[in-house]
């Protein structure tokens, strides 16, 4: 099974080509393609390449399907015999990719030698 794990908008997603899936909103147009540069794991099959933090020449090719919100989230605050109530309400703005290819060379890594 070939995977990776990138980093966007300070979250970590395990990734496989043709997934979907929803991100914290990117500034781009639908229909483009955007890469994710931050990779810091990628496996495939018994390869396994970790990155420190990040791995160079790595990057992860996907498409923007559209910009979406998110759920609506109800925040409530309440104090017993205080009369005080308050209701705040949040939607996050997400971006909907699709993941074309786990793409870019990795580097080899040797064992440190003693």
């Amino acid at each position: 099974m070939k995977y990776a794990v990138v980093t966007s908008g300070g979250k970590q997603y395990k990734v496989i080509e043709g997934q979907v899936l929803e991100i914290d909103k990117i500034e781009a147009e639908s229909g483009a393609n955007y890469t994710l540069d931050k990779v810091l794991l990628t496996v495939d099959g018994d390869s396994i390449h970790v990155g420190t933090p990040y791995l160079k020449d790595t990057v992860v090719i996907a498409k923007v399907l559209e910009q979406v919100k998110g759920d609506k989230i109800r925040v409530a605050k309440f104090k017993a015999k205080a009369r005080y109530r308050k209701v705040q309400g949040f939607r996050a703005q997400l971006t909907r990719i699709k993941i074309s290819s786990l793409a870019g060379k990795v580097e080899k890594r040797t064992a440190p030698t003693k």
